[in-house]
């Protein structure tokens, strides 16, 4: 199949998002909009909130990413769309949406992992040499991927428990901070010149290079307790109004996950020395402390480092659609009976 547009369509978590992607031209459009707003006020993405979200806004969306390429549905020839992990409810929204266009204008469809976009996102920018080495950091994913050609990976390390950037919005919850937790964390952390004061573990060494960062979150909670600044009975925050107690915790914080991920990659890279790159993707690669200590990092070892923009970092369809466009051409095509998690 000489397949030429691609709408891609993401909807795995409380973001709804739509691009077309033309394979010789590259990205034509790309249209998000985030409920971030919606679920401050618990602090949390909320499934059945987001998946009535989903409902409302999926429609105008590639109706928008539509018109920004200066298309049409007739000029679609595959539709990719998300159909694995994130939020069951939201997943549904996309992928029934997308088996509907499929049926009704007769297009090829494919169902893409959501990681796997978020794995290729930088080719969106940049020509990432083969093979490196790609961490993804979001809010429900920390994984670690040996990456030799489109669609050739190998997971190296996954999530145990907590991802990193669900680690940071937890611990701004329990400061009472408003979500989303990791920018806010960030600019407190630079208020305090991302300065290591508090000190917390970064986990023992063990055979895996598997994540988990359950443990990290228990340790700030605990040093709150010591600090008289957070109440296990209550389950409060005792210290809102104490800006340089926030101010060390975030900072250490910061510096603590970026070792991690730095202790990983050293030793992800022992394993692997034919790596001639290292690629951070994800919500938390829009952290720039971060993604500074990584670019120090990859130099380090004469290595090239990339990231995407902010935009192809958080959840957008960019990514879905340009990952549909190296499946078509494999003819690595989906039935409409694709489901969800399948």
């Amino acid at each position: 199949m000489n397949s030429t547009h691609i709408l891609g369509i993401e909807t795995s978590c409380d973001e709804t998002a739509a691009a077309v992607y033309h394979q010789e031209k590259g990205l034509l459009s790309n249209c998000i909009f985030s409920q971030a707003v919606t679920h401050q006020y618990a602090g949390g993405v909320i499934p059945e909130v987001a998946s009535r979200e989903q409902l409302e806004k999926i429609a105008p969306i590639i109706a928008s990413a539509l018109q920004q390429a200066h298309s049409t549905l007739a000029d679609i020839d595959v539709i990719a769309v998300t159909n694995k992990p994130g939020l069951p409810g939201s997943l549904l929204v996309g992928l029934c949406f997308a088996k509907a266009l499929a049926f009704a204008a007769q297009k090829a469809i494919i169902g893409i992992n959501h990681l796997e976009g978020h794995t290729f996102s930088p080719f969106l920018e940049y020509n990432v040499p083969f093979p490196h080495v790609c961490i993804t950091a979001s809010g429900g994913h920390t994984s670690l991927n040996l990456v030799r050609g489109f669609g050739d990976y190998v997971t190296l390390a996954d999530t145990r428990d907590d991802a990193a950037g669900e680690a940071f919005d937890k611990i701004a919850k329990l400061m009472q901070l408003p979500y989303p937790g990791g920018p806010v964390l960030e600019k407190l952390a630079a208020e305090n010149s991302f300065a290591d004061t508090r000190h917390y573990p970064r986990g023992k060494r063990s055979d895996t290079l598997d994540f988990s960062f359950s443990g990290l979150k228990t340790a700030v909670l605990y040093d709150l307790v010591r600090q008289n600044a957070y109440s296990l009975e209550q389950k409060e925050f005792l210290k809102p109004n104490d800006h340089a107690l926030i101010r060390e915790v975030a900072a250490s914080l910061h510096v603590c996950i970026a070792d991690i991920f730095i202790d990983k990659l050293e030793r992800a890279l022992a394993m692997h020395p034919e790596v001639q790159a290292i690629t951070f993707v994800g919500g938390v690669a829009c952290n720039k402390y971060i993604a500074h200590r990584l670019h120090i990092f990859a130099q380090s070892r004469k290595l090239q480092f990339y990231k995407p923009s902010t935009q192809f970092c958080t959840d957008n369809a960019a990514m879905i659609a340009f990952v549909g466009s190296y499946k078509a051409k494999h003819h690595e095509f989906s039935t409409l009976d694709l489901d969800i998690f399948q």
